[in-house]
């Protein structure tokens, strides 16, 4: 409640905290409250050490593909033309089943969206999933 000096009738420019106490009085309820309930453990199932030793597989080695300016296509230095890369690629992921060799692509900035288009495509559809673009 607020007072007012004789005679001064206008607005009261105070601010009235009372809804503002009663809001973090009931937050204060609702934290204390719940407080507890955060406390309780949960049983969490953490996986165990095995002893058991897992063979090393040394990853195969990278296949290297380029394009040049003239959009020619080389596997590790050889020649490729692009028809025959979806059966080589297949035939990479058909040796190496459950380690797939990592597919490093060099593309020559002249080279032609197509071309890169075609290799990508390939890479897709022979399920290559370690793709490095070089450069």
């Amino acid at each position: 409640m607020a007072f007012s000096a004789a005679g001064s009738s206008g607005p009261i420019a105070d601010i009235n905290v009372t809804p503002l106490v009663d809001v973090m009085l009931v937050l204060l309820i609702i934290f204390i409250v719940t407080a507890p309930l955060v406390s309780w453990p949960i049983p969490v199932d953490l996986p165990q050490p095995t002893t058991r030793q897992v063979p090393r597989v040394d990853p195969p080695p990278p296949i290297e593909l380029r394009v040049d300016a003239a959009n020619q296509l080389t596997w590790n230095g050889q020649a490729l033309p692009i028809a025959a890369l979806q059966s080589r690629l297949q035939e990479q992921a058909r040796l190496h089943a459950g380690n797939l060799p990592e597919l490093r692509i060099d593309a020559s900035p002249d080279a032609e969206y197509d071309t890169m288009a075609k290799v990508l495509a390939a890479a897709d559809n022979a399920r290559m999933e370690r793709i490095a673009f070089l450069r």
